[in-house]
């Protein structure tokens, strides 16, 4: 649970109340489908409108903002497989591509397509013990 929150930039996992944190698990359960406010306000057992309150304060993001985070992080390791950018939308719960591109330049900067031209030229981590050419 605490990689949920924290990779949302939230508040840490001990100061997120116990109705919120049932709202985080349903949402990291189903976020590839349809979360409604008024599902995650029942289980916080909080009215619409203090859900929202509260989650912000607690999570530093509103749900649908928390949601859309989670949808792009799925979205960037399906992009990173090598799955086409279309069904990365359907997949990772955005109704189409062009939906997938908005969000995820909102929340990277950056369209999906640079980031996999940029993630693809990077090359991949070494293995082993690095040695320093003075050490040599």
């Amino acid at each position: 649970m605490s990689e949920i929150v924290s990779d949302a930039g939230g508040a840490p996992p001990g100061r997120v109340s116990p109705g919120i944190q049932r709202a985080l698990q349903h949402i990291e359960r189903h976020f590839t489908d349809a979360v409604y406010l008024d599902d995650l306000a029942a289980l916080a057992g909080l009215s619409v409108c203090r859900f929202v309150t509260v989650f912000r304060r607690q999570i530093g993001l509103t749900p649908h903002r928390f949601v859309c985070h989670r949808r792009i992080r799925y979205a960037k390791a399906l992009l990173r497989d090598g799955v086409p950018m279309a069904r990365v939308a359907s997949e990772a719960g955005f109704f189409d591509q062009s939906h997938l591109s908005r969000h995820f330049k909102s929340i990277c900067g950056t369209t999906p397509g640079r980031y996999l031209r940029e993630h693809m030229m990077q090359p991949p981590p070494r293995r082993g013990a690095y040695l320093h050419a003075a050490t040599i």
